[in-house]
């Protein structure tokens, strides 16, 4: 058999996996039953609401320049599944990737440490501090997810400037990583530097993706606080701020970014 040949075989496994991935996990999200109408509730559904990201299946759609034409066209992130328990990555960036897991991991991170995200996006970087204290499985979820390279070359898809917010966390608004997580807290007022866990109106609904909060509209949210708010941004706020200035106006939920914005990596540091 021919090298080409060979190589087209392969690439025809990898797109027809990409498929059964995508329809595995829309059938799960309809058994969930993730598709709303109009309300609050849906202005940080983690799930659905911009429909034109869903396109080709090419891991290489994205590029590592600042200036990213058009929207991104991602289906699914590219990476291994882990079928199982989900064990806890290493720490050092060498952890091969994955981006579909059978169950939520378990506790991989030392609740009495302080740990600081970086995200690495093509507008510039973001800095998080994560709160172990209040939302130790929340952020043991984000951590775990990021040290798995997860969220590499993934967008931010949804900007919104009715309530001031950026959403992201997945290749498209459909993305997930396989399974959900419960909700850790209520009673959550929203301000300008969070970082909250983004999900449908249904409780324990959350899984990968997440929202930024820029600026003081998202306090319309205030009156649900379900919204898991796991970290604070204590650099690059001009940068979320930034991102959201780009909204296109097109697209449900608030509208697109007007260039697609990547999160090239998301590193983790404890201390």
């Amino acid at each position: 058999m021919g090298t080409d040949k060979r190589s087209r075989q392969k690439a025809n496994r990898e797109i027809a996996r990409q498929a059964r991935i995508r329809r595995q996990k829309m059938e799960k999200v309809r058994k969930r039953g993730l598709i709303f109408g109009v309300g609050i509730p849906v202005l940080v559904v983690a799930l659905f609401g911009v429909s034109n990201f869903t396109g080709s299946s090419d891991s290489n759609s994205a590029s590592d320049t600042t200036e990213l034409a058009g929207p991104p066209t991602l289906e699914t992130l590219p990476g291994r599944q882990i079928t199982g328990a989900t064990p806890c990555p290493k720490t050092d960036g060498t952890e091969e990737r994955a981006t579909i897991f059978e169950k939520a991991p378990s506790m991989c991170i030392d609740a009495k440490k302080s740990y600081t995200a970086t995200f690495d996006t093509t507008e510039g970087e973001i800095v998080v501090a994560l709160d172990t204290k209040n939302t130790p499985n929340t952020v043991n979820n984000f951590v775990t997810l990021s040290n798995y390279g997860y969220y590499n070359k993934s967008y931010i898809f949804r900007t919104d400037p009715s309530i001031d917010i950026i959403q992201g966390g997945g290749a498209s608004n459909i993305d997930d990583p396989g399974y959900t997580i419960k909700d850790e807290g209520t009673g959550f007022k929203y301000s300008a530097g969070d970082l909250v866990m983004a999900r449908s109106s249904g409780e324990n609904s959350g899984g990968g993706q997440f929202f930024f909060v820029t600026g003081p509209k998202a306090s319309v949210l205030d009156s649900q606080g379900t919204y898991v708010t796991f970290g604070k941004v204590t650099s690059g706020l001009d940068i979320t701020q930034k991102i959201l200035a780009l909204n296109s106006g097109e697209g449900d939920l608030g509208g697109a970014p007007s260039r697609a914005v990547e999160i090239r990596s998301i590193s983790i540091t404890a201390k």
